[in-house]
């Protein structure tokens, strides 16, 4: 088994020794078991992470370099007019906290006026889209989502509050008077 333990951002074509396919499901892992293209067994040994993204490359521990695909897999497409009605349909679903690729356009002759969102089916969700004016079409194809403010540039998303100072703002004073009640 290939032992794939290292992220790298780019290397010629020609270096490229397999294609591993993958749904999204499977690409926010850092540790899993797979078979490429090629039928080449890999392991997964990566640091937890940014979401594994079509067209990302991963080094093994013997040199080889592996390319991850996104694949096609059943989703729906919700298609709305750009603008307001786009970023409400946005609004709505991303307040789902569920997964959304974000575009517009499309494939040519497709009215560069509208967008779309792409989530994985899903009835209620597909109903709010509806109700908020988008076409909502059931097909297979890549889903690579939003990976979401809190995951830009490799950053991770904390609660922490650790900013090497102290947030206490107790008060202790002594009123030199009493209150009668």
């Amino acid at each position: 088994m290939l032992e794939l333990t290292k992220r790298i951002t780019h290397v010629d074509a020609s270096e490229i020794h397999d294609n591993l396919v993958l749904p999204y499901e499977l690409r926010i892992r850092g540790r899993l078991r797979a078979t490429t293209e090629t039928n080449l067994d890999v392991g997964l040994f990566l640091d937890r992470g940014p979401v594994l993204r079509d067209g990302d490359l991963l080094e093994a521990k013997s040199g080889e370099i592996i390319r991850i695909r996104a694949a096609e897999e059943p989703v729906v497409t919700a298609r709305v007019e750009t603008g307001l009605p786009l970023a409400r349909l946005c609004y709505h679903l991303g307040n789902r906290h569920v997964s959304l690729q974000i575009g517009s356009g499309g494939a040519i002759g497709e009215d560069d006026r509208m967008g779309w969102v792409r989530f994985p089916p899903d009835h209620v969700l597909e109903e709010l889209a509806e109700r908020l004016g988008a076409t909502v079409v059931h097909h297979t194809a890549t889903f690579d989502p939003e990976p979401g403010a809190y995951n830009q540039a490799g950053q991770g998303h904390s609660h922490g509050h650790s900013h090497g100072h102290s947030h206490n703002h107790d008060h202790e004073h002594s009123h030199g008077h009493k209150h009668a009640h």
